[in-house]
């Protein structure tokens, strides 16, 4: 275990009082430390190699030029030791600190997150400095710049990538987006997000669109299909009537489910202030109804209640009945999953926060890639859908009925 005796190090050296200084003093030692042990280990394994005229092949040569290593406790200079192998084809290179490291693995990942999240390129070295220390490294606008530059080659890639999985739900919505360069202030971002048959949600696709026109709908959806997506079971997403018509067009046998938080905020606008908390109670009681026959027992209530004076906000909701309880032929368990397109939704506030901060992303590849990074970072903590164990039954196209699978006894009633 390696030990480090501050009293001896420190020794006739003026008292630290930063608790940050003192971190990067002690993660300093021990690391030179470990470097030494790392060398005198590799020396001591070849110990016994020797050449002609019995010389050792394997011996400690001096150290190397000192350089500035950023990692978590700070940024310090780091005198490497090196050594002299004359072995053919042998040479030492250190693990722990590999040739022309200069930030651990964990600062790299800092610096994308740092930056997709809302820190600008010239705030970096400000920003960080003060933590990390004056010798921090790679905090240059330049080098958030080269990062940018490999992100889009990575978002590229990633869009013409083929599509092996087979996916039994997807949602998908256009958000809006706001760019600082080009002849349109706004970008519309078509995103679809898919489950796996393991229920595993995964980003499919993020891609500039026109307004959720049905043509830039239609041309995502026939790419995905080219590059092998099959048509899911379900789609989930709002009334953008322009993803429903080319759904159609190239899933024609995928089923459709509206967004049940997009049609409460639709009727709500068509109804007074004052009545609204009690329209909502109706209408949550509608989305969290156990059977389509209760939920439809709760739309009319609502039609009793505002029928009448409200024509508008009854239509609103009953013109896309069927469209909205369409879930109810899936497994209960994965209902709270189906009714929204909250994973979208949830995810995409990061993006409207970095573009708050940022004032507007740079163009419109900017914002996709941004948007993609985002997304893709999110992906790591996406939770598996509850219930994921029924979705093999989805598959194998077993019928649910209020959400319960339907037995042969109930079939042959239904069918008769």
């Amino acid at each position: 275990m390696l030990q480090i005796s501050t009293a001896t190090r420190f020794e006739n050296q003026p008292l630290i009082t930063s608790l940050d200084e003192i971190a990067r003093q002690g993660a300093k030692t021990m690391l030179q430390k470990a470097l030494e042990l790392e060398v005198a280990d590799y020396v001591d394994r070849h110990v016994g190699e020797r050449d002609e005229a019995n010389k050792a092949l394997v011996v400690r040569n001096g150290s190397g030029q000192s350089r500035s290593v950023t990692f978590g406790a700070g940024t310090v200079e780091i005198q490497a030791p090196r050594v002299n192998d004359k072995r053919e084809g042998a040479k030492f290179t250190s693990k722990i600190l590999p040739p022309y490291m200069r930030r651990s693995p964990n600062i790299e990942s800092l610096l994308p997150i740092l930056y997709l999240k809302g820190l600008s390129t010239n705030d970096f070295r400000g920003a960080l400095c003060g933590i990390l220390g004056e010798g921090a490294s790679g905090l240059s606008s330049s080098s958030i710049s080269f990062l940018k530059r490999s992100w889009e080659q990575e978002f590229k890639e990633w869009s013409a990538r083929e599509i092996v999985q087979d996916y039994v739900y997807i949602w998908a919505d256009g958000v809006n987006v706001k760019v600082r360069l080009g002849d349109d202030k706004k970008v519309c971002l078509l995103v679809i997000i898919g489950v796996n048959h393991a229920g595993q949600k995964h980003l499919l696709a993020v891609e500039a669109g026109y307004r959720e026109s049905e043509e830039s709908w239609s041309m995502l959806l026939r790419s995905l299909r080219e590059r092998g997506l099959k048509a899911p079971m379900l789609a989930i997403g709002d009334g953008a009537l322009g993803f429903w018509a080319s759904v159609r067009q190239v899933f024609p046998e995928t089923k459709e489910q509206r967004c049940w938080v997009h049609k409460i905020a639709n009727v709500l606008d068509k109804l007074p202030k004052r009545l609204q908390g009690k329209a909502k109670e109706l209408l949550h009681e509608m989305m969290y109804s156990e059977s389509a026959a209760d939920a439809l027992e709760a739309r009319k209530t609502f039609e009793t209640a505002f029928g009448m004076k409200y024509e508008k906000s009854v239509e609103c909701i009953v013109k896309d009945w069927d469209k909205l309880t369409t879930y109810y032929g899936f497994p209960a368990t994965h209902w709270s999953h189906l009714r929204t397109t909250n994973p979208i939704e949830s995810t995409f506030a990061t993006v409207k926060l970095r573009t708050a901060a940022t004032k507007g992303a740079g163009s419109e590849v900017a914002a996709k890639t941004m948007a993609f990074k985002l997304m893709q970072e999110a992906e790591r903590r996406w939770n598996r859908i509850r219930g994921h164990e029924e979705i093999k039954l989805v598959l194998s196209g077993i019928e649910f009925r209020d959400g319960i699978v339907v037995t042969g006894h109930e079939h042959r009633e239904a069918v008769g």
